[in-house]
């Protein structure tokens, strides 16, 4: 139980220091970190469905529409029709949401680079098939 209790302890502990760093640069940019969030899932995966979209960001369609709302709004994101089924609105970046995806991905890059510099090759495989591993459990 002490290595959990430490585990725990060093998560909680990075979440705040990730999420410190993470607002303090969206904040720059005019967005709020649901909306960045909203802008990086959408650089990920392209044009998504909303219900996708929601399920990836792990928030209700109603929350999902209010953050599209005012991406839309400035001019970061477009919703299209879905051609294979009219029911249902894709989402995607416009080239200024892909710019702002691009540059905030680069700025996690960097960041990454940073605080893995003083692991090994081996250790940051291992850190990431961790992480994968901790992300499909959810």
């Amino acid at each position: 139980m002490p290595v959990l209790n430490s585990l725990n302890h060093s998560i909680v502990e990075f979440y705040e220091k990730l999420s410190s760093w993470e607002n303090d640069v969206v904040r720059d940019k005019g967005l709020t970190l649901s909306q960045m969030h909203t802008l990086e899932v959408l650089g990920i995966h392209e044009s998504i469905r909303m219900k996708e979209l929601a399920k990836h960001m792990g928030i209700t369609t109603g929350t999902l529409t209010v953050l599209v709302d005012r991406l839309e709004e400035k001019k970061y994101v477009c919703r299209i029709p879905n051609q294979t089924d009219r029911r249902s609105i894709l989402v995607e970046l416009t080239e200024s949401g892909q710019k702002m995806f691009e540059e905030h991905d680069r700025l996690h890059l960097r960041l990454i680079e940073e605080i893995t510099t003083d692991l090994s090759d081996s250790q940051k495989e291992l850190l990431l098939s961790c992480i994968d591993k901790m992300n499909a459990s959810f």
